[in-house]
Parts: structure tokens; C-alpha cells; sequence
């Protein structure tokens, strides 16, 4: 990785350490969610918005880790990234959003039959099928096909994720990123944030903490 690719990482990393702190101290009330029409920019996001507002099951800060999910595909030009735990496929939309401007594409890894019957069908809703590839079974072993340098890893899957890491983190390139969900609640494994901010070849900041919180970490070398 040159130097310049490295110190636009680093400008990233720093813009979001600012926003994790202005997302830290903003009241709850004020993060609604919508405002669709101004996220927009033309008919096709406004069908991807449309199916997201739709489906999403969880609180209003969900949207703001979508959000930013969405940022980092688009501002690191990311082209191949893998997601741990589908679910009905909201992250996994919210990254394809970054992935269309990017022409790259995402593997998503799920164990539940169900949600990947009910995350294809909102893939087809959103018109992002074919960015997509789900796999179906236990990411613990199926990560292992995987074979391709990786831009964003992002871990949303119920534990798991210092085996994830242990895993995966080769094949994560130089000033990638690597991302997990619920690092404030429920409780996350001690084990993996120990593994993410004692390697000297990470960087790890906490965003949205006053919420599920959620971990970014660039791998330096």
C-alpha cells in the first residue's frame, strides 16, 4: 500500500473519531430517523432507502451505523467486502449503497436458512441482487473458502468474532477495515477487544456507544 493510499486512511480514521464523538454526545431524540428524500440522489437509492426504511427492525442508531457502513465502502473505494451474520440484510443493503458508486462487490456469510431466504428476497426488493453473494452454513467454516485480499470486514454475527479475526485478518489488506457490531451491548467478548487494541499493527476507535456501539479498526501493515 503507497504512502498516500495509507494517509487517506488515516484522514478517515481521524474524521471518524470526530464523528464518534459528536455521535457520543448528540441526544437520542434528536438522531430520528428519515429524511430519505435529502439521502437520495437519484430513483434508484430512493428504492434501496425505500426497502431499508421497510425492514429495519431496530433502533433509529441502526441507521447511523448503515450510514456509516455506506461512507466507509464509498471513501475507501472499497471492491471486496465481506459481511459475518446477514440477518434480513440491512447492513448488507446499506454497504451495497457504497458498493454501487465503488463497482465492488460483498460476501455475506449466514447460518440461518430462514434469514437467508428472507435477506435475498429484500437483496431482489433493493435491486442490489447482483453485488451480492450469500452463503449459507457456519461463517466459522465457510470464511475458510474465502481467498481474496479483503477491503472492509464487518462482523455482525452472535460471537464469534475473535475466531472471525483470527481467521481473517491475513487476508485483510494494508489500511483495510475491519468493523464489529455491538461493542457496548450486549456484552461483547473481552477477548476480541483486547485482540483489536493491543496488536500494534491495529488502530482501533469505538463509535455510537451510547447506543449498541460498534468498533473500527484499520490494520496498519
Amino acid at each position: 500500500m503507497n504512502k498516500q493510499s495509507l494517509r487517506k486512511t488515516w484522514v478517515i480514521m481521524l474524521l471518524l473519531a470526530t464523528l464518534g464523538l459528536i455521535l457520543g454526545a448528540v441526544n437520542p431524540a434528536l438522531a430520528q430517523c428519515g429524511g430519505r428524500n435529502i439521502l437520495a440522489k437519484n430513483e434508484s437509492e430512493m428504492r434501496i432507502l425505500s426497502v431499508l426504511d421497510d425492514i429495519r427492525v431496530g433502533p433509529c442508531t441502526d441507521e447511523m451505523n448503515g450510514r456509516l457502513l455506506r461512507i466507509l465502502a464509498e471513501s475507501t473505494q472499497a471492491k471486496n467486502v465481506v459481511e459475518i451474520g446477514t440477518g434480513n440484510g440491512y447492513s448488507a443493503i446499506w454497504l451495497c449503497l457504497g458498493l454501487k458508486t465503488t463497482g465492488g462487490k460483498l460476501v455475506t456469510h449466514e447460518i440461518d436458512p430462514e434469514q437467508v431466504v428472507l435477506a435475498r428476497a429484500n437483496f431482489k426488493r433493493a435491486g442490489v441482487e447482483n453485488l451480492v453473494t450469500v452463503v449459507e452454513g457456519d461463517a466459522h467454516r465457510t470464511v475458510a473458502q474465502l481467498k481474496e485480499p479483503i477491503d472492509i470486514l464487518f462482523m455482525d454475527a452472535e460471537g464469534g468474532n475473535l475466531d472471525f479475526l483470527n481467521q481473517l485478518l491475513p487476508l485483510v489488506r494494508p489500511g483495510g477495515l475491519i468493523l464489529a457490531d455491538n461493542m457496548r451491548k450486549p456484552k461483547p467478548d473481552p477477548q476480541f477487544i483486547k485482540a483489536i487494541t493491543t496488536n500494534p499493527n491495529l488502530e482501533t476507535i469505538f463509535l455510537n456507544m451510547r447506543s449498541t456501539g460498534i468498533s473500527l479498526t484499520v490494520k496498519k501493515n
